[in-house]
C-alpha cells in the first residue's frame, strides 16, 4: 500500500499586481504559509510521499531568496518530495531548478524530475513515471513514453505530468500543453496526478488534478486542497480524499441595485466577511444619494475587514431625490446647477464608463464634503 499526497501550482513568486501593495504581499506570503501547511499535513498523515504537479513557481526569475524560503518550507515533512517542473517552471537548459542546485537548498529528501524518467520508491514498492515539461509550450503529449515504460513488477505505477487534457476541462487553462484522456488506462497507471488546472478536479476514476493549494484567481473551481490518495495494491482503485489547506476564500459578486432592500442584503452579506476572505465587487444599478453613501460606508467597513478588496462601483447611477437635494442644500443655486450637470452625464447615453464613473464618485464626494458643514453653512 502507499499513500500521498498530491498537490501542483503552487507558482510561488506571484505577484497579485491588480492588489494594493499591502495585501499583494499577504497574498504571496500565504503561498509559503500554505506549503507549510501542506508539510504538517503530510507528516500527521504520515504518508510516504508528496507529489507536487508542476508549476512550483509562478515565475524563472524569483529571486534566490524567494527559492531558499520554498525549500526551507518544505521542513515539516521529511519523506519524499517529487517535483516536476510545469510551465512557468520548465526544465530549461537554465532555469530556476539549476539555480536551485547551483543554491545547494534541495534538501535531500526532495527528487526533481528536469527529464523525463521514471522514480522510484522502494520503501512503498512505488514507481513513479514523470513527465516534466522542458519548455513553456508543447505540442506534443508529455505523458505518451508512458505507454511504453515497464516498471518493476508489483510495483504501483503513478504518472506524474503538468498539461490540459483537451475536451475535459470546462474552462481555459494555463497552456495548451496536451495529454491524453485516456492516458492512464492506456499507461496501465493505477493514479494519474495532474497540475495546470486550479481547481480541483476529478478526470475519472484514476486520474484528478489537484489544484493550487492557495487559491489566486476569482473562479469558483474549488481551490485550496491538496489530494491525499491511498493505493492499497496495484491495480485496485484509488481511494482519494479532498483536504482543504487553502487560507483565503476568494469570491467574486456581481450585485445589481434597484430598490433600498437590495442594498440591505448585500450590507448584510459584507457583514459575513472577516480576514480570510479576498473579494470582487461590481455594483450596477440604480440608487438615491442616500442608499449609495449607504452602500459606500459598508464597502469601506468591508475593506477594514478582508484581506483584500476590489470594488467596481461606476457602473451605479446615482440619483438624488428631493430629499437627497433638500437635506445637501442643494435645492437651488450654484450647487444645484453641478448637481444637474452631473446627473446629466450620468444620463447621457453617449458617456462612456469613465464618465460614469466620475459622475457617481463627484456626487458621493459632494454629499460627503455638505454633510460635513453645519447645515447652516450648507448652499442654497
Amino acid at each position: 500500500m502507499i499513500r500521498f499526497l498530491h498537490t501542483a501550482d503552487w507558482q510561488i513568486g506571484t505577484q497579485f499586481g491588480q492588489f494594493e501593495p499591502d495585501e499583494a504581499a499577504h497574498l504571496a506570503e500565504a503561498r509559503f504559509e500554505t506549503v507549510r501547511r501542506i508539510a504538517g499535513e503530510a507528516a500527521a498523515r504520515k504518508v510516504d510521499a508528496v507529489l507536487v504537479a508542476g508549476d512550483v513557481f509562478d515565475l524563472q526569475t524569483v529571486s534566490d531568496t524567494v527559492i531558499r524560503r520554498l525549500f526551507g518550507a518544505l521542513q515539516g515533512f521529511s519523506g519524499p518530495w517529487i517535483m516536476l517542473p510545469g510551465n512557468h517552471d520548465a526544465a530549461l537548459v537554465e532555469s530556476v531548478w539549476t539555480r536551485a542546485q547551483r543554491l545547494g537548498c534541495i534538501p535531500p529528501n526532495v527528487r526533481v524530475a528536469l527529464a523525463p524518467g521514471v522514480i522510484a520508491l522502494e520503501s512503498c514498492r512505488s514507481a513513479f513515471l514523470c513527465a516534466p515539461l522542458t519548455q513553456r509550450i508543447t505540442y506534443d503529449d508529455t505523458t505518451g513514453f508512458f505507454d511504453t515504460t515497464e516498471t518493476p513488477a508489483g510495483y504501483h505505477r503513478v504518472g506524474l505530468a503538468h498539461g490540459s487534457m483537451s475536451g475535459i476541462l470546462q474552462e481555459g487553462i494555463d497552456s495548451s500543453n496536451p495529454i491524453s484522456p485516456t492516458r492512464a488506462v492506456s499507461a496501465r497507471l493505477d493514479y494519474l496526478a495532474l497540475g495546470d488546472w486550479h481547481g480541483h478536479l476529478r478526470v475519472d476514476e484514476r486520474t484528478w488534478y489537484a489544484g493550487t493549494h492557495e487559491q489566486d484567481r476569482f473562479r469558483a473551481n474549488d481551490p485550496g486542497f491538496v489530494l491525499d490518495v491511498t493505493l492499497d495494491e496495484p491495480g485496485a482503485p484509488p481511494r482519494v480524499e479532498p483536504v482543504r489547506v487553502g487560507k483565503y476564500r476568494w469570491h467574486r459578486w456581481e450585485e445589481t441595485i434597484s430598490v433600498p432592500t437590495d442594498i440591505d442584503s448585500l450590507q448584510a452579506r459584507l457583514a459575513g466577511m472577516s480576514s480570510h476572505d479576498v473579494l470582487r465587487l461590481v455594483v450596477t444599478g440604480t440608487a438615491t444619494l442616500a442608499d449609495a453613501q449607504r452602500l459606500h460606508v459598508a464597502v469601506e467597513e468591508t475593506r477594514a475587514r478582508v484581506r483584500a478588496l476590489r470594488v467596481d462601483l461606476g457602473a451605479l447611477q446615482v440619483l438624488p431625490t428631493a430629499d437627497d437635494l433638500a437635506e445637501l442644500g442643494a435645492q437651488s443655486g450654484y450647487l444645484a446647477k453641478v448637481v444637474a450637470r452631473l446627473r446629466a452625464m450620468q444620463e447621457d447615453p453617449h458617456s462612456d464608463p469613465q464618465t460614469l464613473r466620475r459622475a457617481a464618485e463627484a456626487l458621493l464626494l459632494l454629499a460627503r464634503f455638505q454633510r460635513d458643514l453645519p447645515r447652516e453653512a450648507r448652499s442654497a
